[in-house]
Formats: C-alpha cells, sequence, structure tokens
C-alpha cells in the first residue's frame, strides 16, 4: 500500500493520493508519516509506501525529491521510546567503529526519534537489493557473518556502557530457571487442557519433554567454563535483523539497548541458527568453523575458551527456552504457520546440536589451535 505525493499546480505543496484498498487506520499512518518527515526531518517524500512488516512496529519505506530511499519505523503506542533510542543510539556507535550499520537520519533537532501527531517514528537509510539471514548460511556467507559479528562484538567492547566482564556459564544457561518456567507452563496448561492435535497439543508434550530432560542438560553444560565473557552486544541478533546482498553481510540492524550478555551465546544464535542447521546437515559444521575463525581473526580480544564454547551454548540456551511454546497460551493470535514451524526447528535442531556437539567442538579446536 502506498501514498504517492505530486506538486499541486494550484497551490504548489504536496497532494495526497490515497491508496486504493487501504484502511483508514492506514491512510491515516502514512499521512502522518509523510508530514513528520517533511516537517521534522526535512524529508519531502514523493511517495510513502508500506515496507517490510516488523515485529511490533509498522514499517514504511519512503522516497525523496532525490530519489533516495528511507526506512522510517513507527513505533504503537505504549512501546518504550527510550529504549528504542538508546538502541538507535548503540547502533549509531557501532557504525562509527566501522560496523555496517545503516546511518540514523536525526532530526532538524538532532533527535533519533520523532513524535507527532500521536506517532513516534525513526529514520535510518534504505539498503536496497538484500534479503535476510532467515534463509540460512551457506557458502562464503560463514565467513562474511563470522567477520561483520567479530568487527561488531570488538567494537562494542569499547562502548561506554562498560567493558567485558565475567559472568557464570550457569547465568548465561539457566537451567534452574528453565525449570521454575516450564513447570509453571506445564501448570498452566492442565488448567487449559490443549485439544489433543495441533500446535498447543505439540508445544504441550515439548514442555513436558523438556522438563524432563533438563537434568542432562544440566550435566552437559557442566563441560562449560566456570564463566563466559559478558560485554555489550547487539542483543537481537537473530536472522531477521542480518541483511545480506549476495554473499557478503550488507548491513546489521534493529540493535537492542546496550547490556552485558555472553558475546558465545551471540554469535552461536546467529550461525547455528536452526534452520541452517536443519537445513545443511553436512555444512553446518565446517560453516561454523569457518565463521568462528573469520570472528577470531576480526576479534582476537574474544577468549578462546568462549568461541569453543559457541555450540554448547547454543545447544542449552534453545534446550532451556520456553518460547515459543508457551504463545498458545500467551498470545494465540501470534501462533501462525511460520510460528508453528519455527518453533519445531527449533526443537528439532536443539538435539542435532547435542548428537553432534563433540564433533563440532572438536572442529573448533582444530580452527583456534
Amino acid at each position: 500500500m502506498s501514498a504517492e505525493w505530486g506538486r499541486s499546480r494550484a497551490v504548489g505543496r504536496p497532494e495526497v493520493r490515497q491508496p486504493r484498498r487501504a484502511g483508514s487506520g492506514a491512510q491515516s499512518d502514512v499521512m502522518v508519516v509523510a508530514g513528520i518527515l517533511a516537517l521534522l526531518y526535512r524529508i519531502v517524500p514523493v511517495s510513502v509506501m508500506e515496507g517490510p512488516a516488523g515485529t511490533a512496529t509498522r514499517n514504511y519505506v519512503a522516497e525523496d525529491r532525490e530519489g533516495r530511499p528511507w526506512f522510517v519505523k513507527a513505533y504503537p503506542p505504549g512501546i518504550d521510546v527510550d529504549q528504542e533510542r538508546q538502541a538507535l543510539v548503540l547502533g549509531e556507535a557501532a557504525r562509527a567503529a566501522g560496523v555496517l550499520v545503516p546511518a540514523v537520519r536525526r532530526t532538524v533537532a538532532g533527535e533519533v526519534i520523532a513524535s507527532a501527531g500521536g506517532l513516534s517514528v525513526s529514520v535510518t537509510q534504505y539498503v536496497a537489493d538484500t534479503e535476510t539471514a532467515e534463509g540460512g548460511l551457506s557458502g562464503g556467507r560463514w565467513e562474511a557473518v563470522g567477520e561483520a559479528v567479530g568487527r561488531l562484538h570488538r567494537a562494542l567492547a569499547r562502548h561506554p556502557v562498560g567493558p567485558p566482564r565475567p559472568v557464570a556459564a550457569r547465568a548465561v544457561c539457566d537451567v534452574a530457571r528453565a525449570g521454575r518456567r516450564l513447570e509453571e507452563l506445564l501448570a498452566r496448561w492442565a488448567a487449559v487442557p490443549p485439544s489433543p492435535e495441533g500446535f498447543a497439543a505439540w508445544a504441550h508434550h515439548t514442555a513436558q519433554q523438556r522438563l524432563a530432560a533438563l537434568p542432562e542438560v544440566a550435566a552437559r553444560l557442566e563441560k562449560l567454563p566456570v564463566t563466559l565473557t559478558a560485554q555489550v552486544v547487539h542483543g537481537d541478533l537473530a536472522t531477521p535483523n542480518l541483511l545480506l546482498r549476495g554473499e557478503e553481510v550488507a548491513a546489521v540492524i534493529d540493535f537492542r539497548p546496550p547490556g552485558h550478555r555472553s558475546a558465545a551465546w551471540e554469535l552461536g544464535r546467529i550461525v547455528l541458527d536452526p534452520r541452517t542447521v536443519l537445513a545443511r546437515p553436512d555444512e553446518w559444521i565446517p560453516g561454523l568453523a569457518r565463521a568462528v575463525g573469520a570472528y577470531r581473526a576480526a576479534n582476537s580480544q574474544l577468549a578462546t575458551e568462549d568461541l569453543l564454547a559457541v555450540p554448547r551454548v547454543a545447544a542449552g540456551y534453545l534446550a532451556c527456552s520456553v518460547y515459543p511454546l508457551s504463545e498458545p497460551l500467551d498470545d494465540p493470535a501470534a501462533v501462525t504457520p511460520a510460528l508453528e514451524a519455527y518453533g519445531r526447528a527449533r526443537h528439532e535442531a536443539t538435539g542435532v546440536l547435542w548428537e553432534r556437539l563433540d564433533e563440532a567442538e572438536e572442529a573448533l579446536r582444530d580452527v583456534l589451535r
């Protein structure tokens, strides 16, 4: 859906032509976005179109008079705008350090988020001709992603929030917390039993399996180092937030506010995405080794012990996760076919990671010698 902007011959100002089949809410938002761009960003849009869907935001792509595209993120009412502001500033810091992050367009007052007409928006460069990493890693993408994450972590290790510090490995993969959450979830299922078929029934059964498996998970996690390195990281480095162009990384997007988390966890989250592991059973272990080798070349500061821990942390974190098993109860409307497929993939990939963990760790020892 789009709203086209043309120059009015009578008064010399933009004229809105409403998008066809758009609801009044969508039309209103498009008009507000266009007005904010012109008034607060000094961007005169010739078109404003709905862009890629966001998890909690409505996104638009606007084109200005010079033909430059801009990505506009509109935040819903109730969202913590200050947190979003901190996330954008963190991305700016990474970009200043040479990481491929789209530039933020600040308002005429120097703000990263503008609010008007009941809407808050941010504006960044639009990165064209890309795809997300949701299709999985292959070929030269392993090295490209490993290098990009290494450069990102090297840059963010110098962030003013604080330098890297040790954190207990049990806090990264918190088995005790997972047990409590799974027990609470199963108690809720007991009060509202799911139908015998469908995703809810699968989620209920899988939660039971996860809870029963936690003692074995805890034993496997005992082989982690006592501490892992926590530092300022991206915070949400999932495959939708990594844009690729061919075999190269084009951009890292959608940071979260600065906070310390395990660098090994974040690296494993992106290079051992469940869909990559399942789609490439013969490639993910050598691919992981190449990615970690490229990471080490870009960021020699992270300890070898952390890098060796990447597959074990990835498997442990998935085994301790309640997402998306709780979604049928917490947010039934969010249970789409895509979410169902992703939930099943996460569970299946956890088993694959455990089964081939020794092989993966040996491949990492070879590359990190």
